[in-house]
Formats: C-alpha cells, structure tokens, sequence
C-alpha cells in the first residue's frame, strides 16, 4: 500500500507540473523539451484512465493483472511511468 500511495503522490505532482506546462505553453513561455515532457505526462494520465474503466468490471483483481502481463508480452507498456517497476525511484 506505501508503494500505491508513493506512486499516486508521483503522479498527482507530475500531472501538476503537466498542467503548469501547458499554461505556460498557452502564453508562449514554455520550450519545445518542457512540452515533449508534459506530452509524455499526459500520455501517462490516458493510461490510467484507461486501467480506470477496468478497475470498475467486476473481476477487476483478475482482469487488470492479466492486462498488464499480455501488455507486457505484446510489448506494451500499459502502466503509467510512475507505477512501472522500472522507474522506481531509489530509497535511502
């Protein structure tokens, strides 16, 4: 559960930051490497929306695993960064 909750408090600061990109992009002070990151964070959001819609069928706890082991075995990755094993920030 620390990890779920560690990675929604990732999330909620990165979409925060997406969304201050995308204003500042609006008034034409952002550059092009702060849009591809806010870009790459949106596409991050769609992803977990997209988990969402599953989350609420009724075998949720089997149906969202076996989704993301056939995303991994076509070769799609359908977890955004921030839960991804291989983006886990080191502890001290």
């Amino acid at each position: 559960m620390l990890e779920l909750k560690l990675a929604l408090s990732q999330e909620k600061q990165e979409t925060k930051e997406m969304v201050d990109i995308y204003k500042r992009y609006s008034t034409g002070k952002a550059h092009k490497e702060e849009l591809k990151i806010a870009n790459k964070q949106f596409f991050d959001l769609l992803k977990g929306l997209g988990l969402g819609v599953f989350a609420l069928l009724p075998f949720a706890p089997i149906t969202i695993p076996l989704i993301v082991k056939l995303g991994q075995w076509v070769g799609v990755d359908v977890l955004p960064s921030s839960f991804s094993s291989t983006n886990k920030p080191s502890r001290k």
